[in-house]
Parts: C-alpha cells; structure tokens; sequence
C-alpha cells in the first residue's frame, strides 16, 4: 500500500511538472513537531543537528570538488544515494520528501562545473517514476537514477558497486560518492567518498 501511495504522490508531482500549475511542497504537509516525533521514534538527533553534521560533511565534498572540477579530460559523475542524503526521508517523512539542502547545493556545485549527477539506491524498480520526480522536482540536476531491479536480492553494497561499475562503463569517471551508509559507499569505483551521519545505523 505504501509503494502504491508513493506512486500516486508521483502522479501529483508529475501533473504538476507537466501543466505548470504548482504543486504542494509536498503531499503530506510536514511540521516541526512532526519531524521532532519521527526522529524520536528512531533515537535520532534533532532535526537541526543533523542538518549541521550534514552540511559539515558537504562543506568537505564542495572543497573538493571545487578543486576537482572542471576536468575537461574526463567525463565527470558524482553519485548520490537518496534515502536520508539526496532527500530528508527519516527528518521529513511523507508521500514525497523535501531535498536535503546541503546536498543539493553540492548536486548544483557538481552539475554547474560539467559533472552528471547520478542517483544510485537500493529502492525498487516500482518506485523509479516517483522517486525521479520527486528529486526533479526539488531541482537535483538529474543524469540517470540506478534501483533495485525487479527480483534482485543481492546486498545493496554489492547492489550499489554494480551499479557504479555501470556509470563507469558508459564513460564516466565517478569523482564523489556521497551516502550516509557503509554500504553506499564501499566496493570501490569512485575517486573520494563522502559519508553523511547515520548514527550508528539508526538513520538507514
């Protein structure tokens, strides 16, 4: 039922991409005090800490790439995973989530020095048109999203080195790799990784 919700808010944000007509933020609207019980049902920090340990992490991947890029000898990718990086799923729950600031602005940073920016996620297949136009609609520049293909069961490290090993075999060379999980980013395929908090595992 949840997969079918996730769709519906899709065609919502899609319509409104399509005709103009604007959209909600978002479909379940989110207030302080929302976010404040989600984060205490998981032991998660408050929602401004994580926003300061999140932005203390991007600060680092900016730098980086402000010095990496432009690279006019390679074809230039950064990848994102989106659950609690790309969007604020645990802080911001609802049909569709609101971009994590920080990360965006590196997405932008990224995009604006020549780099594609991809997605890279354990979510189904079946939430591939969602999650799409949820990350279009919040303004990630958008070169390509890898999920969890239909009957897939494989680790989502092994999932998501596999699916990096794929941008690279379209000729891309991967210069960040950004995620708030271990296995975001392990297994390689990618110059310099960034890890976001994920609180000993609380915030998946």
């Amino acid at each position: 039922m949840n997969s079918l919700l996730r769709c519906a808010a899709a065609v919502a944000t899609a319509t409104a991409l399509a005709t103009g007509v604007p959209a909600p933020a978002h479909a379940t609207p989110t207030v302080q005090g929302t976010s404040h019980r989600a984060a205490a049902s998981l032991s998660l920090p408050p929602y401004q800490t994580w926003l300061d340990d999140v932005t203390a992490v991007a600060d680092r991947a900016e730098s980086y790439l402000d010095d990496r890029l432009p690279d006019s000898s390679v074809r230039a990718a950064i990848v994102l995973d989106i659950d609690n990086t790309a969007l604020q799923t645990a802080y911001r729950p609802g049909l569709t989530s609101p971009a994590t600031p920080a990360v965006l602005e590196v997405a932008r940073q990224a995009a604006d020095s020549g780099a594609a920016v991809f997605f890279v996620t354990a979510r189904p297949q079946i939430l591939g048109w969602q999650s799409e136009a949820n990350l279009r609609w919040e303004g990630y520049p958008f070169a390509g999203i890898y999920l969890r293909p239909w009957f897939d069961t494989q680790p989502d490290q092994a999932l998501k080195t596999a699916a990096r090993t794929a941008i690279e075999n379209r000729g891309y060379t991967i210069v960040a790799n950004i995620g708030n999980s271990a296995s975001d980013l392990a297994g390689g395929h990618a110059e310099r990784t960034f890890k976001l908090p994920d609180y000993d595992g609380r915030l998946g």
